[in-house]
């Protein structure tokens, strides 16, 4: 399977929680079936790419970068590659790369969909955001990549104005998913 049909049944069997993600499900969908090239960066009217938010081992803490074009937090995330496979593989591979915390877990998603418009193609383009979460380890050490200006923990419910919509919505519904997960799990212990 290609990322492109990988995105296509992603998308196709996700369930959006709110009636605006459903229309940008909607919409994605749409332009995946206009756009053979709709994964990569070379797509010019817009192409999907993937955002994670990192959180503490506990859900307490998202882990933001100081993004240098944007000049906001925001969560770690960016373009797929040709040789990526899969569209949860790439929120990995994007959150791993931009953290430097080698051992994350990602949580099950996608938990959001964003549409922005962005500069990849000038005047401006879209990125059509799918979005994921995962989980840092005990302990974990953020190391600052080459496309950031800084990388800060921030508590879930303290995430700096110099932020979005957007941001706030994952980082909270990441900490929903990992609660869930861990209640589960502690379920399955027990019985």
């Amino acid at each position: 399977m290609s990322l492109h049909d990988d995105a296509v049944a992603v998308l196709s069997s996700w369930t959006a929680p709110t009636d605006g993600e459903e229309l940008l499900r909607a919409e994605f969908l749409g332009h995946l079936a206009a756009h053979d090239d709709a994964m990569l960066r070379a797509c010019a009217p817009g192409h999907l790419t993937a955002t994670t938010a990192v959180l503490s081992h506990d859900g307490a803490r998202v882990l933001l970068t100081l993004h240098p074009k944007a000049g906001m937090w925001l969560p770690m995330g960016g373009h797929c590659e040709p040789s990526d496979t899969t569209l949860a593989g790439v929120a990995l591979r994007e959150a791993v790369e931009e953290s430097g915390i080698a051992d994350l877990t990602l949580l099950p998603g996608p938990l959001a969909l964003d549409r922005h418009q962005v500069w990849c193609h000038p005047p401006h383009s879209w990125h059509l955001d799918v979005e994921y979460a995962a989980v840092a380890p005990p302990g974990a050490e953020a190391v600052i990549s080459a496309e950031s200006l800084d990388l800060r923990w921030f508590p879930v419910e303290e995430i700096p104005d110099l932020s979005d919509e957007a941001t706030r919505r994952l980082a909270a519904r990441g900490r929903a998913a990992l609660a869930g997960a861990l209640a589960s799990h502690d379920r399955g212990a027990a019985g």
